[in-house]
């Protein structure tokens, strides 16, 4: 049973957490004078294209998810979920709460206490960050140029916090943004530094997850800066690589294009398949004409663990999957080895996704699309 149980040990813990701490200027660092509480996780899932990039509303909406979800994940054994949520769907443009939204993320919420699974609160698109806009050929992303928008994406988290508080620090967690895009590394560190005092100065002791910048890419964990000595952040990465293999056939990328074979594990696309490609995305499949395989996928994370070995906190997967009309014996031989190498690296999880395009379950069919993934996922599989 993962139910969360307080200690009293927890709580003498927490009376006695006054002591202050100093940082190098003299300052007393509030991060430093909490107590590291329990939200811990391992498997989970994100709950994606519900409260974030969907335009159900109304019913349609209020069914998505429901209470027999979050127990058949409990079942199965996650003990996790990613809830992404969207501006547009929390907030009109003039800045007013749409309660329907806050009600439904409550419940859920509510229903993953009563099933045991703990929650990361995900920011996923707002109005002044759209991850995507670099890639759809327009950046209007204002995000990290303008005060204002800064000001109100901590605005939006002063309202989260003020409704989400009373769930216990151990069962809930805030991602105060996903996937960020600045051109500049240290726009982005300076936004976590800003973000990450005044989140504290209303929630001490809640575990706030960060991610990298570039899309949570592993390449620029290198240039992540978060504050020391808080011992209550997860540090996030994303990784859909190889994408060729993820993305196969995917419409909205271009390594979705190749029509080619691709091997896994093993030299991905052969040099007689990539001479016969299009010439308008051999580039972007280039780097697939060589071996991939567990070790690739180990290299690909080693910024990642190293970044979250000196901060000493915990590390998380926040998205990875495969495109459901991937092959599946590739799409299994890929996840079968970032299970292992995210295993060795005591690497927490969340697949991208429960239900949708990339997901294991189909809400309308009320069945299991993808067991075989879910039994490799889980350690469950028999050979």
């Amino acid at each position: 049973m993962r139910k969360t149980i307080f200690t009293l040990i927890a709580f003498v813990a927490a009376a006695l957490s006054v002591g202050s701490c100093k940082t190098n200027n003299g300052a007393t660092s509030a991060a430093d004078t909490t107590v590291v509480n329990n939200f811990k996780i391992q498997r989970g899932t994100n709950l994606s294209h519900w409260l974030s990039q969907s335009d159900e509303r109304g019913e349609a909406r209020a069914k998505h998810i429901q209470e027999d979800d979050i127990a058949r994940l409990d079942s199965l054994g996650f003990d996790f979920v990613r809830i992404p949520i969207d501006e547009v769907q929390f907030w009109d443009e003039k800045g007013n709460k749409l309660p329907e939204a806050w009600g439904l993320l409550r419940n859920v919420l509510n229903l993953c206490a009563k099933h045991h699974l703990r929650a990361i609160v995900d920011l996923h698109i707002i109005r002044s960050h759209n991850f995507n806009a670099v890639n759809e050929g327009e950046d209007t992303n204002t995000l990290f140029t303008s005060e204002k928008a800064q000001e109100q994406l901590i605005g939006m988290w002063h309202q989260l916090s003020d409704s989400l508080k009373t769930f216990s620090t151990d069962s809930v967690a805030y991602e105060f943004m996903n996937e960020p895009v600045a051109k500049n590394h240290e726009d982005w560190n300076k936004l976590i530094a800003k973000v990450h005092k005044d989140l504290r100065e209303l929630e001490p002791q809640r575990t706030l997850v960060i991610g990298s910048n570039l899309w949570q890419g592993t390449h620029t964990f290198k240039y992540l800066k978060i504050p020391e000595g808080d011992k209550n952040i997860v540090l996030s990465f994303h990784l859909y690589e190889p994408m060729v293999l993820t993305h196969n056939k995917a419409p909205w990328t271009p390594v979705g294009k190749y029509t080619g074979k691709i091997s896994y594990p093993g030299m991905m696309i052969s040099k007689e398949d990539f001479e016969k490609a299009p010439e308008e995305i051999k580039k972007d499949i280039e780097k697939y004409t060589k071996e991939w395989n567990r070790d690739s996928l180990r290299s690909l994370m080693n910024d990642a663990i190293e970044v979250a070995k000196k901060y000493d906190v915990q590390l998380f997967c926040g998205e990875w999957g495969v495109y459901e009309p991937v092959d599946r014996e590739l799409a299994y031989a890929w996840t079968r080895d970032m299970i292992s190498v995210f295993n060795e690296n005591h690497v927490a999880w969340a697949t991208w996704c429960y239900d949708a395009d990339f997901g294991f379950w189909d809400q309308k069919k009320h069945a299991f699309k993808d067991l075989p993934l879910v039994n490799i996922l889980l350690g469950k599989e028999t050979k």
